[in-house]
């Protein structure tokens, strides 16, 4: 029986073709998964590998050389799923860092949809291997969940939706928080969101497609709210725009989609409510991030036409002009010259091409920032972040570059449908010409040599921007006091561990992999989070007490100041503070000035296996 097709999502190259809204579209059989499916998920895996080839040069003793803080600090993620997971143990409050207050795992980048599922793996293999696995995986997968968008709802042609759902995988935005933010390249439920929101419209499967759509919804935000928030503004933004261009077939679906709405949005709602309190009014939440920090970050205008680092093309020297952010639109100009031509030959022919210009229009100007930046150059002209307050919920942590991740996703859906154009399954962007006797012989010649010229820009365009391997660096294992649980006999429940230096989102990132390599099997002060300061205001890192501030001190110096008898006690005090048994030095930056000042507060260390022990039990 023929649906009739009145969303553009489930058939954009038929609706594209036809003057009226609704067109008669017979169901696609079942079938196995075609060759080129196989084919295309095959390469996307490839490309995942290649991505992370370098972290398997020493899987266990590397990290990203760009980000090597949130690299451990989603490698300490891994191991905190695996050790919630094997002790039962709430997952969205820990104290195994910044003890003892504790960290709220939801009002920070948890990652808990992901983790949580794979802590057999980690408990098996370690959170380095799961890292890089994980990573990897989450690219490929988000490629392929496009590619199953667009050659499913969108175009006809598989090469066409390869290339789209490559580009939505690996565009150079992604690859670049490839580097230490797996939580932004984990992608790879939000093509199926797109698909089930622009579907609510659908006679008669309200219910089944609201539900599945809170499912979804539910599920994306314990991988990551900011990139839901920003799919739901791109839905919102493609929606009126259809609105605009398709009246009457509004109309004739508001209804069905505003039920099938409420009933993903009461699922979802029900199913997180109580994770999504705990974010706001658990212990350790706070409110917005102090000062608005994230709000100074638009995009420089000449980012958008510049080749990103990471890619074939890149070149790491452009940074130090206009590298001041993250390189989420740094799509190179053959792809801004390739796309606005395709955006300009489809407009008339395609509706989905102009919902895409309307996306790439609005979401380009919106991640301008506070003031237009040009070259590196920030200009007097206020952008539309100007306007926007600090302190405006769900808007109140979002950097105005990253909704250029909108636009990235606009140019891959535009690829495929320039594609698929020139393939002719979709609207064919060369009009056949036709004469009295039949086809054109001249005009044919034309059309194919169009055709491979279009193919050949295309190509042009996406071929500089494949990811190059990501940089590594090597980072010291963790003493071997540590991994060998050398440190059990001094550390009895209810007391923690206090590494040197005390872990914080600027120093002692190798001792905040010793709480993940060791399954937090011993809690830590300190660590690599966000939490309230004392006005309830979000800050990195927990509120440095005493001790803490001359430590990081010293090791700025690299010298160790006049140590007095206030900084003795001070330093007793912090100990009894963090509920301290022992205080612990292993080799790392600074190891001989630290144990000269940590020997001038505490006395003489014992000498144990790797490191040095000051066992505080006695005094606080």
């Amino acid at each position: 029986m023929a649906v009739p097709v009145v969303d553009p999502s489930l058939n954009f190259s038929s609706v594209a073709a036809e003057p009226a809204a609704v067109a008669e579209v017979p169901p696609r059989p079942r079938r196995r998964p075609a060759r080129a499916d196989v084919l295309a998920i095959g390469a996307y895996a490839l490309l995942g590998v290649l991505v992370c080839l370098n972290y398997w040069g020493d899987v266990q003793h590397r990290v990203s050389s760009h980000l090597p803080t949130d690299h451990s600090w989603f490698e300490w993620l891994f191991a905190h799923g695996a050790h919630s997971v094997r002790h039962l143990e709430n997952p969205l409050f820990t104290v195994q860092q910044n003890a003892p207050d504790g960290v709220n795992m939801m009002a920070n980048t948890s990652l808990l949809g992901v983790t949580l599922p794979l802590a057999p793996l980690t408990l098996l293999l370690g959170p380095q291997v799961v890292y890089a696995l994980y990573l990897g995986a989450a690219l490929s997968a988000t490629a392929a969940t496009s590619y199953w968008m667009l050659s499913r709802h969108l175009v006809r042609s598989r090469a066409g939706a390869f290339v789209g759902g490559a580009f939505l995988g690996f565009a150079p935005g992604v690859v670049h928080h490839a580097n230490g933010q797996p939580n932004f390249v984990s992608n790879f439920l939000l093509p199926l969101i797109v698909v089930r929101v622009l579907r609510l419209g659908e006679p008669g499967r309200w219910r089944r497609n609201g539900i599945v759509l809170g499912l979804l919804v539910a599920y994306q935000i314990f991988i990551n709210e900011e990139m839901l928030l920003l799919t739901a503004l791109a839905c919102l933004v493609v929606v009126v725009a259809y609105a605009v261009q398709r009246p009457h077939a509004v109309r004739a679906q508001v209804g069905t989609f505003l039920a099938a709405m409420g009933v993903g949005g009461g699922l979802a709602l029900l199913l997180t409510a109580y994770p999504i309190w705990f974010q706001f009014n658990g212990p350790q939440s706070y409110r917005g991030l102090q000062g608005g920090v994230f709000h100074s970050w638009g995009e420089d205008l000449m980012a958008f036409v510049t080749f990103a680092r990471d890619t074939v093309a890149g070149d790491e020297a452009v940074e130090r002009t206009i590298g001041l952010t993250e390189q989420n639109s740094w799509f190179g100009w053959p792809l801004v010259l390739v796309a606005l031509v395709a955006l300009v030959l489809l407009w008339r022919r395609s509706l989905p091409a102009r919902i895409v210009a309307v996306l790439v229009v609005v979401f380009s100007v919106a991640a301008i920032g506070p003031k237009v930046r040009f070259g590196g150059v920030e200009t007097g002209v206020n952008g539309p972040w100007a306007y926007v307050p600090d302190d405006l919920p769900l808007v109140e942590m979002m950097m105005p570059t990253r909704l250029t991740l909108v636009v990235a996703g606009a140019v891959g859906v535009l690829l495929a449908l320039a594609w698929d154009a020139l393939a002719g399954t979709g609207r064919p962007l060369v009009p056949r010409q036709r004469t009295a006797s039949g086809p054109s012989p001249a005009a044919g010649a034309r059309r194919r040599w169009l055709r491979g010229l279009g193919y050949a820009a295309i190509l042009a365009a996406v071929l500089p921007l494949i990811p190059r391997p990501l940089p590594a660096e090597r980072i010291d294992p963790p003493p071997h006091f540590i991994t060998a649980g050398g440190w059990r006999p001094y550390v009895p429940a209810g007391r923690t561990l206090v590494p040197v230096p005390i872990p914080s989102n600027v120093h002692g990132l190798h001792t905040l992999r010793w709480s993940a390599l060791t399954g937090h099997e011993f809690p830590i002060p300190g660590g690599y989070f966000i939490g309230p300061n004392e006005r309830g205001e979000g800050v990195f890192g927990a509120p440095n007490r005493p001790t803490t501030r001359l430590i990081y001190a010293t090791m700025d110096a690299n010298e160790v100041p006049a140590v007095t008898e206030e900084h003795r006690r001070q330093a007793v005090e912090d100990l009894r503070y963090w509920r301290a048994s022992v205080v612990v030095l292993g080799t790392g930056p600074r190891e001989a000035v630290l144990r000269e000042l940590m020997t001038a507060l505490l006395g003489p260390p014992q000498h144990i296996d790797d490191v040095y022990l000051w066992d505080v039990r006695d005094r606080v």
